[in-house]
């Protein structure tokens, strides 16, 4: 949710699977059928977060995260700015009646997800590393309840239990401190992209998902700029190739994710949401010849089983989205 990427989405608006949350909707349809366009966007928009994950993971090999996170977001300025400028309303509107305070404290723990996340990539398979991220929707279950006083579920916990038991069957325990390293960032990243989901909560409704976007991006440039100072190695002008496309390719799947949610019922769309597990499983083989073992696979079902019952349960509950 990463991811990004993954938190991306990630951004996701990265929610992976606790849309209801995470993405404000309009003009969602009421209707049991779930349009084609929808299925199309979300499973486009998992294409494009897959892709940026492996992206991520070529440069992350190479150079040090807050380089490779800064340049993601500089390089996703201008698709950001371009959308924004679309429509009817104009870009100086937008920003001038902008949550400023709540859009901040959601895209510093965004961004904090994106860096971490960044940051394991090197030290974990690129299936396993995506499919942690996704942990960050049962993350959220449990901060919810502290954070908007929303009330546990038993289902809820249940579900967050299995979700949780398989994140360790994926981490699995024991080993050198080496060992523990990326599968930490990784966890840290989907703690602070639980964060960030539940901040969208509390974001004023009139900010749409596109100003939410460039925001996100504008505040990343600016803090991921100043740390520049500290860890920097200058790129070749493939990894900035490599980067840009990144970048492009983020902005790109966190469009296309609003398509589909805000024409779709979120429980329904929910299931096609995990095929950016399939697709970096794809790439860390053909690119990396990366494997995963049997017991990586059963906690990685565990996670995303857990995930779409929590989103199917939220439409069962509440109906589609409004």
């Amino acid at each position: 949710m990463h991811k990004i990427g993954s938190v991306q989405a990630h951004e996701m608006i990265p929610t992976r699977s606790y849309f209801r949350t995470a993405m404000p909707s309009s003009s969602a349809t009421a209707s049991n059928a779930l349009p084609l366009n929808s299925v199309v966007s979300i499973l486009a928009s998992m294409f494009c977060f897959a892709v940026v994950d492996a992206l991520a993971k070529t440069v992350a090999l190479q150079y040090p995260a807050n380089e490779v996170t800064f340049f993601r977001m500089l390089f996703g300025l201008v698709p950001a700015l371009a959308m924004c400028c679309r429509g009817r309303v104009s870009l100086a509107k937008r920003l001038s009646n902008i949550d400023v305070k709540g859009q901040t404290l959601r895209a510093l723990t965004l961004l904090g997800a994106s860096g971490l996340f960044f940051a394991g990539l090197p030290y974990v398979p690129l299936g396993e590393a995506v499919a942690l991220a996704y942990s960050e929707t049962l993350i959220v279950i449990l901060l919810a309840p502290l954070i908007l006083k929303e009330r546990w579920t038993a289902s809820g916990v249940a579900a967050a239990l299995v979700g949780f038991f398989g994140v360790l069957l994926v981490v699995r325990p024991g080993g050198g401190p080496s060992s523990w390293l990326g599968p930490t960032f990784l966890l840290l990243s989907a703690f602070f992209g639980a964060l960030s989901i539940v901040q969208i909560k509390r974001i004023r409704s009139t900010d749409d998902s596109a100003t939410t976007v460039l925001f996100f991006t504008l505040v990343g440039t600016l803090v991921t700029g100043l740390t520049l100072v500290f860890n920097w190695r200058t790129p070749s002008v493939e990894a900035l190739l490599v980067m840009a496309l990144l970048g492009a390719f983020a902005t790109a799947g966190q469009l296309l994710m609003t398509v589909a949610f805000r024409q779709a019922d979120t429980g329904k769309l929910a299931p096609y949401n995990y095929t950016s597990i399939v697709w970096a499983a794809l790439f860390g083989y053909v690119i990396w010849g990366e494997t995963i073992q049997p017991l990586s696979l059963a906690g990685i079902a565990l996670i995303v089983g857990s995930a779409i019952a929590v989103a199917v349960g939220l439409k069962d509950k509440e109906g589609p989205l409004a």
